[in-house]
């Protein structure tokens, strides 16, 4: 019952364009230039493939970074939506 006008107030989702997908790649670049100066060890665990292309980072730090970089994303796409810049 409580749930009712919860349910009635969620936004409009924004429809996929190429400017979402570049804000995407840019927060994705951004995470993974943060996690590159902020990872210890970022060679720990499973190699990737090819490691010249990951910028030697492990299976682990590729995930952690790739993960905080969708979420990050989807918070600044959501907000610049909300702002009408999207």
């Amino acid at each position: 019952m409580l749930t009712l006008p919860l349910l009635a107030t969620t936004p409009t989702t924004l429809e996929w364009s190429p400017t979402v997908a570049l804000v995407m790649i840019a927060c994705n670049i951004a995470a993974i230039a943060f996690g590159k100066f902020t990872i210890q060890q970022p060679s720990v665990g499973p190699e990737m493939p090819s490691s010249n292309l990951f910028g030697g980072f492990g299976l682990g730090a590729v995930l952690g970074t790739t993960s905080f970089g969708h979420i990050l994303g989807a918070g600044v796409i959501l907000g610049l939506a909300n702002l009408g810049v999207l």
